[in-house]
């Protein structure tokens, strides 16, 4: 029996020992009665999510191939300061978000928004951008990534897109009949097997090169950055944290599984149990691999994570390995899918089209609508020098301007909704012309791409409580998330 026929039973076979798990956990949970109901049950597993089952979901929502691939496909150590930065967003989502979100009953992070400023329009305008996000950004970079990983790890002669294609269509399925309830129970399943399989290949990767780093260049094993790094170390004082901040504790995707827990306490746990995985494990399987591969392959980039693997594993447990990576992929693609479908349904639809629908029926038509898109996303990605640099620079267009307007909502009151979304919009534009290259204000003094992250977010807060004192004569004054929400209009 061939080594490729081998992998390939062993990948298949595993990949539905998960499935079978998964559906043995969740089965005989019904969808809830009524529209709050229907919502609670298929976006937040009717609140019965169990701490480690919380801590599962955060940590391989966040942990695929675009994190393995991407991160090790820069070859160098500097990529785990995002994991070590990761940390302190955890901590702040477990201390101060995570709290006013169980005060408010929120099902989705923006529905804090509209309690805040007392306004659906401003829920439904951040609910949008997130939307865009994982329709343009996510989506279609974990399915691209993901393929390429498995096709450079098995080498096969088959195009890109039929692998991709794959990938979204089981991750659509799970998205679509089994909830977030699914989800983050395959995703805990999934995620005991990818971090044991990622150790076994760092410490395989390691013995390759006899746990010798000499020959490879002082750049790639530093973990302070100079100005030319992608990770500059003085970024880490300014836009890094709040990069931090917005993606842990306003990101539905990851949130989400947060607010699913039976109580705060729950979640809490989970989030410290992820912060323990995140700083222990995540750092090193996330880099260390990548350097091995310069010193055996050269300046190889994305294609490093799949290559080192597909050597240092032997072909039963690569097809282990295997099944764990595309657990990763599906983990983190339906979790964008069941989130965004979350911000469509409770944020626009149901305030703006109909607010008593079948929501499992409207959710289903809204996946397959994202999956298509993503795969028409797929070659697109494909011509990108470093999926996560490209990831990062994205995704600070929406990032920075919405991260701006929890933080008015949070710490102030008195604050207009219509400021807030003009300071969005504001933010929004002011990032792409600071940060893309055909925009004539490209980079001013030379400043990283995280440096504008930081400005774009304090220009953000200002513009907000600027239009709000001139042009709605309201004075903000300061509030600090103690209780009240914001008195302004409706």
């Amino acid at each position: 029996m061939s080594s490729q026929v081998v992998q390939v039973s062993i990948f298949v076979v595993v990949t539905a020992i998960i499935a079978l798990l998964t559906y043995l956990k969740c089965r005989g949970h019904g969808r809830g009665k009524g529209q709050e109901g229907q919502n609670k049950e298929f976006f937040l597993a009717g609140g019965g999510l169990k701490w480690y089952f919380v801590a599962g979901s955060i940590t391989l929502t966040n942990l695929s191939t675009d994190q393995l691939v991407g991160s090790n496909g820069n070859q160098m150590a500097l990529l785990a300061l995002w994991e070590f930065a990761a940390v302190i967003g955890l901590i702040i989502l477990a201390k101060v978000f995570l709290p006013v979100y169980y005060k408010y009953d929120c099902t989705t992070t923006t529905e804090l928004l509209e309690k805040r400023y007392n306004n659906k329009h401003i829920r439904a305008v951040i609910s949008v951008l997130f939307f865009l996000s994982s329709a343009l950004i996510f989506c279609p970079a974990v399915i691209y990534s993901g393929a390429l990983f498995m096709k450079t790890m098995f080498g096969v002669d088959i195009p890109l897109m039929y692998i991709a294609t794959a990938f979204a269509a089981v991750g659509a399925m799970y998205a679509i009949f089994g909830g977030l309830r699914a989800v983050a129970v395959s995703d805990t399943y999934s995620g005991v097997l990818l971090l044991g399989m990622a150790i076994v290949v760092l410490f395989l990767a390691m013995a390759a090169i006899d746990y010798d780093f000499t020959g490879i260049p002082a750049e790639r094993l530093t973990l302070i950055g100079d100005d030319d790094s992608p990770i500059p170390w003085h970024t880490l004082f300014t836009g890094m944290l709040f990069i931090q901040m917005f993606y842990w504790g306003t990101n539905q995707v990851i949130t989400q599984r947060a607010m699913a827990a039976p109580n705060i306490k729950e979640a809490q746990k989970g989030v410290y149990a992820a912060v323990i995985i995140r700083f222990m494990i995540v750092p090193a399987i996330i880099v260390i691999p990548g350097i091995v591969s310069f010193k055996l392959y050269g300046d190889v980039g994305d294609a490093a994570y799949g290559m080192i693997v597909g050597d240092v594993l032997p072909a039963w447990m690569s097809g282990i390995f295997a099944a764990a990576m595309a657990a990763a992929v599906l983990s983190t693609y339906n979790s964008n899918l069941n989130s965004a479908t979350a911000l469509y349904v409770c944020d626009i639809h149901e305030p703006y089209i109909n607010n008593n629908t079948n929501v499992p029926k409207l959710s289903g038509w809204i996946t397959v609508a994202l999956t298509i898109l993503s795969l028409a996303l797929v070659p697109v990605y494909a011509e990108a020098d470093s999926i996560i640099n490209l990831l990062q620079q994205l995704w600070g267009l929406f990032s920075m301007p919405i991260l701006s307007i929890f933080i008015v909502g949070l710490a102030f009151k008195n604050v207009h909704a219509n400021a807030g979304i003009a300071a969005v919009v504001f933010g929004v534009f002011l990032y792409g012309s600071l940060s893309f290259e055909f925009s004539p204000f490209h980079a001013p003094f030379g400043l990283h791409y995280i440096h504008l992250m930081f400005i774009t977010l304090i220009c953000c807060v200002l513009m907000a409580l600027l239009i709000n004192k001139v042009v709605y004569k309201q004075n903000a004054e300061i509030a600090l998330a103690k209780g009240s929400a914001v008195p302004s209009e409706s």
